[in-house]
């Protein structure tokens, strides 16, 4: 492993990559690979200072080890300005996502014993998903075309999850603009956060005095017995997640289907089936491609490298995945789930059979209703930035 920048263990000393949107990610993490190693010095938005894990078993490290990569972010040497685009991501809350050992263990026991109560089938997953996919078939079928980003993932996944948590379907729509709004780091970011706050806020105070059979409910009749602003936050935090991991797997899950032949073939053939597909999509286009939550709790050598109490240590889900020591990006990994793109260890999404099911049953629905779907004539599929 290549030695540690100069300067200590400062990121910034090391020729850090500054991270800019629409980068092309493969052509990325294998310069960043050959010119650092497993870790590599990296700018976020603002030039903040982190670094970047993009091998397969660092990540699971990292991931595996609390006592020395904490999701505690107050551990940060850094100071946000107020309006930065990280602040919504990484300022620390009474949740789950950022607390570790027993107090992680209480909350993570109340939020995966409401989200469980979705598991397997007889929960309406499905049906909701087929209900809102026929709506939005209706509303752009006419015109003859749409854009499956804005017009069916997005949409969808929130009208799914709104309709879970316990949450009007007027309310659906706004907040997950809002929700997208916040992750992509734009100028709002902070505004958006603030109303996707308040609309969890409204909803504690609802579910206290009138329960359903919703996630908001089960939460809050969880034994772990979660105060108004745990609930609040939690809510907050897994309803983030959940509509911006469900969006993107929805959206690249329809992109290798109308752009990668192979893929194509294979699956309308029946040689790979639909949850098949799905775990090949999480291994090559993950949903999220980097999680930016683990801090250093001392000074530590990670990979040959120093890094320094206080430093960010950012996950490299896709990067991990596309190891080249594990695998060929070409590599088969049908019905293989040993991905990154949900987490391993203590923090492992909780969700992630919520969002395999909407997912399914999204491209299943799509394709039964448009089982001609195909892309525009040169059409160009552009990236849009993000955080994450």
């Amino acid at each position: 492993a290549p030695a540690s920048p100069p300067g200590g263990g400062c990121p910034v000393s090391g020729g850090a990559h500054r991270l800019t949107p629409g980068e092309d990610q493969a052509r990325l993490y294998n310069t960043l690979r050959r010119e650092h190693g497993a870790v590599a010095p990296v700018l976020l938005p603002g030039d903040i200072p982190a670094w970047l894990v993009l091998d397969y078993h660092t990540n699971l490290t990292v991931m595996r080890t609390p006592s020395v990569y904490s999701s505690d972010s107050r551990h940060w040497s850094v100071t946000l300005p107020p309006d930065s685009p990280l602040v919504p991501l990484t300022t620390w809350q009474p949740l789950v996502a950022f607390v570790d050992g027993q107090e992680h263990g209480r909350l993570r026991g109340a939020i995966t014993g409401a989200l469980d109560r979705y598991k397997g089938a007889g929960r309406g997953v499905r049906r909701y998903v087929h209900h809102y996919m026929t709506t939005l078939v209706e509303g752009f079928q006419a015109q003859g075309r749409c854009d499956l980003v804005p017009d069916v993932a997005e949409k969808l996944s929130v009208l799914v999850l709104a309709r879970l948590f316990g949450l009007a379907e007027r309310e659906a729509l706004p907040l997950g603009a809002a929700v997208r709004d916040m992750v992509q780091g734009s100028a709002t970011a902070v505004r958006s956060n603030e109303y996707v706050t308040g609309v969890m806020a409204n909803l504690v105070r609802e579910k206290r005095a009138t329960p359903g059979e919703d996630i908001a409910s089960w939460l809050l009749q969880d034994e772990a017995g979660l105060d108004d602003v745990e609930a609040m936050e939690h809510l907050r935090h897994a309803l983030v997640a959940s509509h911006e991991k469900t969006t993107n797997f929805i959206a690249n899950t329809l992109k290798a289907i109308l752009t990668e032949r192979a893929f194509h073939a294979t699956l309308t053939s029946g040689q790979m089936t639909l949850p098949d597909a799905l775990e090949e999509v999480l291994w090559n286009d993950p949903p999220l491609t980097t999680v930016p939550t683990r801090w250093a709790t001392n000074d530590t050598v990670l990979a040959g490298r120093h890094i320094s109490r206080g430093d960010m240590v950012m996950l490299g889900l896709a990067a991990g995945n596309s190891d080249p020591a594990i695998r060929a990006t070409d590599t088969p990994v049908r019905n293989n789930r040993a991905h990154l793109s949900f987490g391993h260890g203590p923090h492992e999404c909780p969700g992630q059979h919520l969002g395999r099911a909407i997912a399914e049953a999204a491209v299943d629905a799509l394709l039964t209703k448009l089982p001609d779907v195909q892309l525009d004539a040169g059409a160009e599929l552009p990236v849009t930035a993000s955080l994450v």
